[in-house]
């Protein structure tokens, strides 16, 4: 257990708005004292002799004894709580008048107001659960799609865990092998003991390329993906909109530009979870509205993930469809050639659709997770996946480590005291991903995503 300044803290740990039951969570060394003044169990045994992961049935009161609600109470002693601390739930009728109430009498018994994330927190510097872990809390509580929460499940579990703190073992292994050929005189060691510092350090590089290979797909998870939908005017790109969501989200009419303005929904594909933005149709306009929707239309074609091209196939191949589509990125992009049952009168390759009665739509499904899962294997089985600070940690780690690898290759033994110092950072850096080394500044940032009463 690490020691920090343990107040006794308090937050309501249910979402706003009305409810069947709502919980007001009490974590800390005074959760005795504190309870006992203000819920009262109908059987008059008081909380703070309750034996662990037992419920009380009871009235919450204000100081003069009126009440306030009527609920239960959860007991959970420590080290057996989430926490590791004393906690008390306190669990009423949802709705957020009753809830204030309830937490107002919480602090006014000496409680104080948590911090965002300071549950879990409390629960990282009490040993219960490593930063990794917390991340995993985090990403789970924002999952937006099957996959995702599968992913931040495993991470929240211990299996990302698992894998950092190998590779820490296995370069603290190296560093310490390597540090104790200081204490030996040259000529004095073994020839076959630097090869084999060398050819530990080697394996340590296969471990870290397959964390940085997973980071695609978690930023994929967790952030999702922007796809935009570009293309002149009566292209289809709002029926495209209502197919991919199935209902109807967008006005279509064959009045051309009926879309003036960026329409964005969510959608999950292949467990991907994605932002679809439709938009207004590409053409020259002296309509200021109309050119103000497509300045947006351009602007989240150049920002997106992925853009989803439109053209009429029905038609011949307009001037200005030539030149944007010339301007797109063929790595995140695709073309769609669209109204091919009105006939194909145009020479460029595409998926060929009839959105209108949803032929193709599969095919440009098809193609839409193939472009997105590229450096991502999003059909092997959901696992754990790195975030955007582990991934920029490990490549701190990973350049300490080359910096190491190289002066071995140079001269192992004049280089040796340099090399430990590189892989001391490397440690460090390592270190910071699972809290085995920390400071208050990289505490807060991860702590102070979360909501209150987490």
């Amino acid at each position: 257990m690490l020691s920090y300044d343990a107040e006794t803290i308090a937050a309501i740990a249910t979402p706003p708005g009305e409810g069947g039951v709502g919980i007001v969570r009490i974590s800390g060394p005074g959760v005795w004292q504190i309870v006992d003044q203000f819920f009262h169990p109908l059987d008059g045994t008081p909380l703070s002799v309750r034996e662990h992961g037992t419920f009380a049935y009871g009235k919450v009161v204000e100081a003069d004894g009126g009440e306030i609600d009527a609920g239960l109470a959860l007991v959970m002693r420590a080290p057996r709580s989430y926490t590791c601390e004393d906690v008390v739930e306190i669990q009423g009728h949802g709705g957020s008048v009753v809830l204030r109430r309830i937490l107002r009498r919480v602090l006014e018994a000496g409680a104080r107001m948590a911090e965002p994330g300071e549950f879990t927190k409390r629960a990282f510097l009490n040993g219960r659960i490593d930063l990794v872990q917390a991340e995993g809390i985090y990403d789970l509580i924002r999952a937006r799609s099957d996959r995702a929460a599968a992913a931040a499940l495993e991470q929240m579990e211990g299996r990302l865990s698992q894998r950092f703190n190998a590779l820490y073992d296995a370069f603290m292994e190296v560093a310490a092998n390597l540090e104790t050929t200081l204490d030996f005189v040259e000529d004095e060691l073994p020839d076959d003991v630097f090869s084999g510092i060398a050819s530990l350090l080697d394996r340590t590089f296969l471990e870290l390329d397959e964390l940085f290979d997973t980071w695609d797909e978690g930023r994929l998870l967790r952030e999702g993906a922007r796809i935009v939908i570009l293309g002149r005017p009566n292209a289809g790109k709002s029926t495209l909109l209502n197919a991919l969501l199935g209902y109807d989200r967008a006005i279509v009419s064959s009045t051309a530009g009926t879309t003036r303005d960026t329409i964005e929904e969510g959608f999950v594909l292949d467990g991907i979870p994605l932002r679809i933005i439709d938009t207004a149709g590409l053409r020259q306009t002296d309509c200021e509205i109309e050119a103000e929707g497509i300045r947006r239309a351009e602007a989240h074609g150049a920002e997106a993930h992925l853009a989803i091209y439109l053209v009429d196939a029905s038609e011949p191949l307009h001037e200005e469809d030539r030149v944007r589509l010339g301007r797109l990125d063929p790595d995140r992009s695709i073309v769609v050639l669209n109204k091919v049952d009105l006939g194909r009168r145009v020479q460029i390759d595409g998926i060929e659709t009839s959105l209108a009665s949803g032929r193709g739509l599969a095919d440009l499904k098809k193609a839409m997770a193939q472009a997105l899962e590229r450096g991502a294997d999003l059909h092997a089985p959901p696992h754990a996946v790195i975030s955007e600070r582990h991934r920029a940690l490990l490549a701190k780690a990973h350049h300490e480590a080359r910096s190491a690898r190289s002066l071995l290759e140079r001269n192992i033994e004049e280089n040796a005291a340099m090399a430990s110092e590189h892989l001391r950072t490397a440690l460090e850096m390592l270190g910071q991903v699972t809290g085995r080394a920390y400071h208050d500044e990289l505490l807060d940032n991860i702590f102070s995503r979360f909501c209150i009463g987490k």
